[in-house]
């Protein structure tokens, strides 16, 4: 019989003529018979290595402290995860502030996987909750809407409005629902038109889609529905949650002007999260659009409490309420901001929504790593207060014995390695100090990332007073001389009134 490294080839030989190779086999003691030489796929495989044969394990990657604990290297990994959110482009472009966005939910047979646990529904409605929230965070005066794919309709889940409240109130009520049927990408589109078509033009106009099938039930041609797209001017973003789709790839390439990088495929759970937030940034505004200027009239209302026991009803929910925002036009009362007048139409806002929102125009630059010949002039973070990691020292010079040089070679080594893997991390830095290339100040990870996702200012930037002390030492030699003529001058006035 052959071995088991070659291929086995059968014949249709009699059974004497097997009796007569099989003695024929035998008589040569210590020997196997061989198979032929064989150039098939099998043959060739033999030099390369297989598939389960390269596997690169995590456990096989990791390096131990000093101490023989993995706490430095998990501490290293949680500052890389961090600091990978924060390495975004920081140029400053012209970006529209003010959207109008669609968000379309995949709630078809598709949704029913459990490739992303608990299953991709109940992930994608907790996701389309923090995207609501998030959305609205970095977005105050942007408009948000909610529709639904399912059974090769659209359903409206919650229509334009710029209160985050709603638009989770109505997810919540969805979220107990089994996904069933096939999803309608041409329906979806079709009442994102709608909603997007009476949107005034200084806004963007946007459709973020979470899909998780591989097709579309669709009543007529899509590509007719995505000519119109184009000619609206409404921009169409995808996130997949299964393969690529062609028409998806399609979709996003024609109504960005060319541009398929909004088509994008989640590959795990995180991964969908980030694909997901990554959409409440606005985006860049065409080149076509940059130079068309527009006003928009904005009413700042002040909030108001009904005196007594009165009780008013606000225009917007029609409920009862005892606070408010009066518009500034009509005097029309909304219960929160920022919203627009039922009344008239005006758009209500508070000063801080304003500010807010123009974080995206000129974004805080991104802090660079502080190396270890750096890092010695801080000791605490500048903002925080926390302590750094002090400097290591150069251990091999010191030491007579050799048996203290080893050990302290073998702990360099060890350092070393750790220092290694860490910077291998991107954007990790091997002091655990990052530096404002401005003021020069050194923060913790923890504070980079509150001053660039929530902040949006540097504390080192805004406390420094160099500039106000420079001005104050020019009025002080300007004062100084001043003074010095008028004390010269008193003096001698002194003297002769004595």
């Amino acid at each position: 019989m052959a071995d088991s490294d070659g291929e086995y080839h059968a014949d249709d030989g009699s059974d004497d003529e097997f009796r007569n190779h099989q003695v024929t086999s035998s008589s040569r003691p210590g020997t196997r018979t061989r198979a032929r030489p064989d150039k098939s796929k099998k043959a060739i495989r033999k030099g390369a290595k297989a598939a389960w044969e390269d596997i690169q394990r995590s456990w096989d990657t990791v390096v131990e402290d000093e101490d023989g604990t993995l706490a430095g290297i998990i501490e290293g990994r949680a500052e890389a995860e961090k600091r990978a959110r924060l390495l975004k482009d920081t140029t400053p472009l012209q970006r529209g502030i003010i959207r109008h966005l669609v968000l379309v939910l995949d709630m078809s047979f598709a949704m029913l996987e459990k490739d992303m646990l608990p299953s991709r529904y109940e992930l994608t409605m907790a996701y389309a909750s923090l995207f609501v929230r998030e959305y609205f965070e970095q977005n105050p005066i942007s408009q948000l809407a909610v529709i639904g794919m399912r059974d090769g309709v659209a359903i409206r889940i919650s229509d334009m409005s710029g209160n985050p409240t709603d638009h989770i109130e109505k997810l919540q009520g969805w979220v107990k629902q089994d996904p069933q049927g096939n999803p309608s990408l041409q329906n979806a589109l079709e009442m994102c038109r709608g909603a997007l078509f009476h949107t005034p033009s200084h806004g963007t106009r946007e459709v973020v889609i979470v899909y998780g099938a591989l097709m579309s039930s669709d009543p007529g041609d899509i590509h007719e529905t995505i000519a119109a797209l184009v000619k609206d001017r409404i921009r169409v973003s995808i996130v997949g949650l299964a393969a690529q789709v062609a028409i998806c790839d399609e979709l996003c390439s024609k109504t960005n002007g060319g541009d398929n990088s909004g088509y994008t495929i989640a590959l795990h759970e995180d991964h969908f999260r980030e694909l997901l937030l990554a959409v409440t940034t606005p985006p860049v505004t065409r080149t076509q659009e940059q130079g068309n200027a527009s006003l928009l009239m904005m009413g700042f209302p002040s909030r108001t409490l009904a005196s007594g026991d009165s009780i008013h009803y606000c225009a917007c929910h029609n409920r009862p309420t005892r606070e408010g925002y009066d518009c500034t036009r009509c005097g029309s009362r909304v219960c929160r901001l920022p919203s627009e007048c039922p009344g008239c139409g005006l758009t209500l806002i508070l000063s801080t929504h304003l500010a807010r929102s123009y974080h995206h125009l000129f974004p805080l630059r991104n802090w660079v790593e502080v190396p270890w010949a750096k890092a010695k002039r801080s000791k605490a973070c500048h903002s925080c207060l926390t302590q750094f990691p002090d400097a290591p020292s150069d251990s091999n010079s010191s030491g007579n014995n050799k048996k203290e040089k080893g050990k302290a070679t073998a702990k360099g080594k060890e350092k070393s390695s750790v220092s290694t893997l860490l910077s291998s991390f991107k954007g990790l830095s091997e002091s655990g100090r990052y530096a404002c290339e401005v003021c020069g100040n050194h923060f913790c990870i923890d504070c980079d990332l509150f001053a660039h996702e929530v902040l949006h200012n540097c504390p080192g930037c805004q406390s420094d007073t160099r500039g106000r002390q420079q001005q104050q030492q020019q009025q002080q030699q300007q004062n100084g001389n001043g003074e010095a003529n008028g004390e010269a001058q008193g003096h001698s006035a002194m003297e002769i009134d004595s």
